[in-house]
């Protein structure tokens, strides 16, 4: 009975501090930072390569502002939607779709998380996708390991 009991405390233990780095993955204010090799494209913008930083605004998961490290003008705050990851990644990482030459940020992931965050397509993004389709194309997934 007492092995019971304890190894019903020992579950409870473990699943807390799971839960509690979780949780602190997901805080305001928590952020991952990339250097990103390539122009990319969020919310119609253009951003050039350089040294990003992703972060959350308010308490709600959904509304993320990507800033560029070296030019404090160079923000956008986007809208997300949850996503399930197709395989748990041990780093977080960034993972952009490729049409071509153009590269729009699609998805970004916590190491260790079965969900991420994913943005809605642009416009330009979507009209990018039915031609691919419409020839036959599937677009290129990009990941960028973050630090």
């Amino acid at each position: 009975m007492k092995e019971k009991i304890f190894r019903a405390a020992l579950t409870c233990s473990l699943l807390t501090v799971v839960a509690a780095a979780t949780a602190y993955a997901q805080l305001p204010g928590t952020s991952v930072r990339a250097i990103i090799p390539f122009d990319f494209s969020v919310r119609g913008k253009t951003l050039p390569a350089g040294d990003y930083e992703i972060r959350r605004i308010t308490d709600e998961p959904g509304g993320l502002i990507i800033s560029n490290l070296k030019d404090n003008h160079e923000r956008i705050v986007f809208d997300t939607a949850p996503v399930q990851a197709r395989k748990i990644a041990n780093r977080a990482e960034i993972i952009f779709e490729r049409y071509g030459d153009s590269y729009f940020l699609s998805e970004i992931f916590a190491g260790g998380l079965q969900t991420g965050r994913e943005l809605y397509p642009s416009r330009e993004e979507r009209m990018l996708k039915r031609e691919a389709a419409s020839n036959k194309t599937e677009p290129q997934m990009v990941a960028v390991a973050v630090y």
